[in-house]
């Protein structure tokens, strides 16, 4: 009887292992086939390696991480980039609050603190792209009275150059240099670590032919994500990050306090114009919007519908497109709980 038995189960293995062989040769099903070539037209797959990394060496790279996390680039030694972009214990690279508070007590900035997660791949930096790239945007936060309040370049610079251990970092970083400790330098330094920041997600994985990957309602919610027209603005490897549009382009958006990117040109039509936010890791960012005033991912989609395409979706077609928003969380990403009262910063060094 045990020998029937061990035949049987023999025989059952050999027909399992080959019909999922058939399914893997079989590939993804025509429909699936469809869906992946015209998501790759309109979105692209996400580069390995950011535009300027070329140049990162690792002892660059080594020291913008200490210094993401040094909270001696604050006035009142208590925050750090990280502090607004957390990156520690798996989080997303935001604070998850509508706006962050800054080194001196009482102040705050006036913009949601946006997800440093693939920042490099951005047209620009900032919400209104008054900074270039990313070594010109790790200058602003530190001088920034309502962020880390130093005061100055070159007190920065002197502050660091009394740490023993900067002296021996700087000049393994940058060993051409007479005196290697520079404003500059400090933006080049966290830059090279920001480079490789780099997120890739489910959504990738079925870009690259993995039909599994996303669910039906994910994958009902990319097609309607298409279909209504978020691609509009939310297209390339980012599903955004590559314009600027205004906010509030067919309806008029509440808060008009904020005139965007006309404060950085003094150009009329750039009135409440901003940076397209990305979309990779949307899920994980809350909340939503330049002010942080859109508390859930299905309010933003909502209100993006109304006012950049005049169009009032239905419950069903926001919950199926924030669906598939949720498969752009990067893998082993998390958001933090409790923003009001987070969790202690733990550098996370290599």
């Amino acid at each position: 009887m045990d020998a029937y038995k061990n035949r049987i189960i023999y025989i059952i293995s050999i027909a399992l292992v080959g019909i999922s062989g058939l399914l893997v040769a079989c590939g993804p099903s025509q429909e699936d086939r469809e869906l992946m070539k015209r998501a790759t037209a309109m979105f692209g797959t996400m580069p390995e390696q950011m535009p300027g990394s070329e140049n990162d060496s690792r002892a660059m790279i080594a020291l913008g991480e200490k210094l993401y996390f040094e909270k001696r680039l604050s006035s009142k030694d208590n925050q750090s980039c990280n502090t607004c972009h957390r990156v520690d214990q798996g989080y997303s690279g935001s604070d998850n609050l509508p706006v962050s508070p800054g080194s001196k007590p009482g102040s705050k900035g006036n913009r949601s603190a946006p997800s440093v997660y693939n920042a490099g791949f951005h047209i620009s930096q900032f919400w209104d792209g008054r900074a270039a790239d990313l070594v010109e945007q790790a200058k602003g936060p530190v001088l920034n009275p309502a962020e880390m309040a130093m005061q100055s370049e070159e007190e920065v610079v002197a502050k660091l150059s009394g740490v023993d251990e900067y002296a021996t970092l700087f000049a393994r970083a940058y060993p051409e240099e007479k005196e290697p400790i520079t404003y500059h330098n400090i933006a080049r330094s966290i830059a090279a670590f920001e480079r490789t920041l780099i997120s890739t997600d489910r959504f990738d994985d079925y870009m690259n032919g993995d039909a599994s990957a996303l669910s039906a309602k994910e994958k009902e919610g990319l097609k309607l994500f298409m279909d209504e027209g978020c691609i509009q603005c939310h297209n390339g490897p980012l599903l955004g990050a590559k314009t600027y549009q205004k906010m509030g382009r067919n309806n008029p958006y509440a808060d008009t306090v904020d005139k965007g990117r006309f404060e950085v040109t003094g150009k009329q039509e750039d009135m409440y114009v901003y940076k397209v936010s990305p979309l990779r890791n949307i899920a994980l960012t809350a909340p939503y919007f330049h002010d942080g005033k859109a508390a859930t991912l299905e309010e933003a989609v909502s209100q993006m519908a109304y006012l950049q395409l005049d169009k009032k979706l239905e419950k069903e077609k926001v919950d199926s497109i924030v669906a598939f928003l949720e498969s752009l969380n990067g893998k082993g990403l998390k958001a933090i709980e409790n923003p009001e009262n987070p969790p202690a910063e733990v550098p996370n060094m290599r």
